[in-house]
C-alpha cells in the first residue's frame, strides 16, 4: 500500500471517528496542549520582546537566552521534565513553551527596532508617553512582523505536540506511537496527516487574524 491508501484505509475506517481514541478527541486534545503552550509563551516573548524592542536595551542578552532555549533538544528536556515532575500535562508544556519563546520573542524586537522612525519621533514631540508610543505607534506598525513570530511559534507547537504521546498523553501524536508500536502504519500515516492538517490550519488562523487586525495600510507597506 502507498500513502495514499493508508490515508484512505485511516479516515475511512468508521472506528477511527468514534470514542476516547476517535480522531475528534484526539485533535481536540493536540488543539488543547498546542493552544496553552502558544498562549504561555506569548505572556512571557511579547513583553519582554515589546520592552526590549522599544529601549534598545538588553538586545544582546536577549539573543543569547532565546539562542540558547532553540539549542536545547525539546525530547530530551520532554524526557527529564517527566522524570523530575511525574505523569502530568507540565512536563509537556515546559518543552514546548521552551520552543515557542525565541521566534516571538526575536520577532517581536526586531518588529519594534525596525518601525519607522519619523512617526515615532513626531510622537514624542507631541508629548506622547513611553508606554503611548509604544503601544499607539510602534505596535501597530510592528503587527505583521509580530503576527509572523507568533504563527512560526505555533507551527512548531502544533509539530512538536505529538511528543505528549511518548509520555502516555494525548494529542494526534497517539496514533505515531500507539501505531509504531502496533506496526500499524495506517495509523501512523493518518497520525502524521492530522499533524500537518492542523500546521495548516494554523497558517489559515494567523491568515485571517492579520487580516482582521493589521490595518490596511500597514499591510500595504509591508508588501510594498
Amino acid at each position: 500500500m502507498n500513502v495514499l491508501n493508508f490515508i484512505e484505509a485511516f479516515f475511512s475506517d468508521s472506528a477511527q471517528w468514534k470514542g476516547y481514541d476517535g480522531i475528534p478527541q484526539r485533535v481536540w486534545e493536540h488543539i488543547q496542549y498546542s493552544a496553552a503552550a502558544l498562549a504561555i509563551a506569548a505572556a512571557i516573548g511579547l513583553p519582554i520582546g515589546l520592552v526590549t524592542g522599544h529601549t534598545g536595551r538588553g538586545g544582546n542578552a536577549m539573543a543569547f537566552v532565546a539562542a540558547s532555549a532553540r539549542a536545547l533538544p525539546t525530547f530530551g528536556l520532554l524526557v527529564l521534565m517527566f522524570v523530575w515532575l511525574g505523569l502530568s500535562v507540565l512536563p509537556v508544556m515546559i518543552p514546548l513553551v521552551v520552543l515557542a519563546i525565541p521566534p516571538i520573542l526575536i520577532t517581536t524586537y526586531e518588529a519594534v527596532r525596525t518601525v519607522d522612525p519619523s512617526p515615532v519621533d513626531a510622537a514624542r514631540g507631541m508629548g506622547m508617553s513611553q508606554s503611548q508610543i509604544l503601544f499607539q505607534v510602534e505596535v501597530p506598525a510592528a503587527l505583521p512582523l509580530i503576527f509572523s513570530g507568533l504563527r512560526s511559534a505555533a507551527i512548531q507547537i502544533v509539530s512538536t505536540a505529538t511528543i505528549a504521546a511518548y509520555v502516555s498523553l494525548g494529542g494526534v501524536g497517539r496514533y505515531i506511537v500507539d501505531g509504531l508500536y502496533q506496526r500499524d502504519y495506517e495509523k501512523v500515516v493518518g497520525g502524521a496527516t492530522l499533524t500537518a492538517a492542523l500546521a495548516l490550519l494554523v497558517l489559515v488562523v494567523f491568515w485571517a487574524a492579520g487580516r482582521t487586525a493589521v490595518s490596511p495600510g500597514v499591510r500595504r507597506r509591508g508588501t510594498a
